[in-house]
C-alpha cells in the first residue's frame, strides 16, 4: 500500500460495528484538532488583553491538552469516549465556560476566537454525541447551555441578545443532530452485522444440505448394489456409483465437478436426458419439448441434476412404478417447472412422523 492510500485508509475500513466505531473515532479526532486549530492564532492576542493573562493562559491550556487528549484516546481505543471521560469532557467545557468572563475582556465574548470558549464547548457537544447515555448527553448539553448564559452575563441584553440566542439554538440543533449521526450509523452498522451473520448461516445450511444430498445418494446407490439383479443392471449402477464418487470427489475438493467447461450457460432438457439415462433401468418417460430453450447457469444446472437424481433414486429404491414421467415446461414469462410423477405404491403421509 502507498503511502497516500494510507493517508485515506479509512475509506478501507470493514462495514461493521467495530468499523463504525473505529471511523467515529476519526470524526471525533478530526473534530478536536480543527478546534484547536483555530484556537492557537488567537492565543497570544488573548493573553496579551485578558486581565489575568496566566489564568486565561492555564484556562488555553487545559482546553488545548483535553483536544489532544480526546483525540489521541480514541484513536488508540478506535471508538469514541466512554460515559467517564464524557462526563469530563463536559464539565471542562462548562468551568471554561464560567471562568470565561474573569479572564476575557467584555467586549471579545462575541465573534473571536480569543474567546474560545464557546467553540470549544460546541466541539465537545459534537464529539460527545456518541456517548452511550441518553442522560449523560442530555445533561451534558443542558449543562452547557446553561453555562453558555452565565458566560454572557451582562452582554445577554440589548442587540447582542439575537445573537446570543442563535448560539443557544446552535448548541442544542448540533447536539441533536450530532446525537442522530452517531445512532443512525450505528444501527446500520448492526443490521450489516445482523445481514452477514445471516447469509453465513444460510450458507451453513446449504452446505449441510448439499453434504445431505451426496450420502443420501451415495448411500442408495450402494445399497442398491447389494441387492440381486441382472448383469446388465448391476452395469447400470455401477456407472450411476462411478458418477456418485465423482461428485463427492468434486464436493470434498470444494468445487463443483466440470460441465460444459467454459461456463457457459447449460440447456436444462440435455441435463435431464443425461440424469434419465443413468436410470436405463426405469420405466422414463421424458417429456422436455415445452421447456426446451431453459438455459441454467452450471450451479444451477447441478443443483437441479442432484434434485433428480435423488427423485429418481427413490422411485428406484421404494417406488415399484410401472411408470415414470419427467416433465419440463417453460412459462410465457421465462419461469420453468419441473415435474416427476411415477405410479408406485407410494405411502401414506400420516403414518410418517415428522422430524422433532
Amino acid at each position: 500500500m502507498s503511502s497516500r492510500s494510507r493517508l485515506w485508509r479509512v475509506a478501507e475500513l470493514p462495514t461493521t460495528r467495530a468499523g463504525v466505531e473505529r471511523a467515529f473515532s476519526y470524526f471525533v479526532a478530526g473534530v478536536r484538532i480543527g478546534t484547536l486549530a483555530q484556537m492557537i492564532p488567537a492565543v497570544h492576542a488573548g493573553v496579551t488583553t485578558s486581565p489575568h493573562g496566566i489564568a486565561y493562559a492555564v484556562c488555553w491550556a487545559a482546553a488545548a491538552l483535553a483536544s489532544v487528549a480526546v483525540s489521541v484516546a480514541t484513536l488508540v481505543r478506535r471508538r469514541p469516549l466512554g460515559a467517564a471521560v464524557s462526563a469530563l469532557d463536559y464539565t471542562l467545557a462548562c468551568l471554561l465556560l464560567l471562568l470565561g468572563p474573569l479572564v476575557l475582556v467584555p467586549g471579545e465574548r462575541f465573534g473571536t476566537w480569543v474567546a474560545y470558549q464557546p467553540g470549544y464547548a460546541l466541539s465537545v457537544i459534537i464529539t460527545a454525541g456518541g456517548v452511550r447515555s441518553v442522560a449523560l448527553w442530555a445533561g451534558g448539553m443542558f449543562g452547557i447551555a446553561a453555562c453558555y448564559l452565565v458566560y454572557l452575563g451582562g452582554a445577554f441584553s440589548g442587540e447582542m441578545i439575537s445573537t446570543a440566542v442563535g448560539n443557544i439554538l446552535t448548541f442544542v440543533v448540533y447536539a441533536l443532530v450530532a446525537r442522530m449521526f452517531f445512532g443512525y450509523t450505528r444501527r446500520i452498522a448492526h443490521d450489516a452485522d445482523t445481514s452477514r451473520a445471516r447469509a453465513a448461516e444460510l450458507a451453513r445450511r446449504e452446505e449441510e444440505r448439499r453434504a445431505q444430498v451426496m450420502m443420501h445418494n451415495g448411500v442408495a446407490v450402494m445399497r442398491m448394489l447389494t441387492e440381486p439383479g441382472t448383469d446388465a443392471a448391476r452395469s447400470r449402477l455401477l456407472d450411476l456409483a462411478e458418477v456418485e464418487v465423482q461428485r463427492m470427489r468434486s464436493y470434498l475438493r470444494g468445487r463443483p465437478p466440470d460441465r460444459d467447461g467454459d461456463g457457459s450457460d447449460t440447456a436444462l432438457a440435455a441435463i435431464i436426458e443425461r440424469a434419465c439415462e443413468r436410470f436405463a433401468d426405469l420405466p422414463v418417460e421424458t417429456l422436455l419439448d415445452l421447456g426446451a430453450g431453459v438455459r441454467l447457469s452450471a450451479g444451477d444446472a447441478e443443483a437441479v441434476e442432484r434434485a433428480l437424481d435423488s427423485l429418481l433414486l427413490n422411485v428406484r429404491a421404494h417406488a415399484r412404478a410401472d411408470g415414470v414421467v419427467v416433465h419440463l415446461d417453460q412459462g410465457p414469462d421465462g419461469g420453468w417447472t419441473l415435474t416427476v410423477r411415477d405410479d408406485g405404491v407410494g405411502f401414506d403421509p400420516a403414518a410418517v412422523r415428522s422430524p422433532r
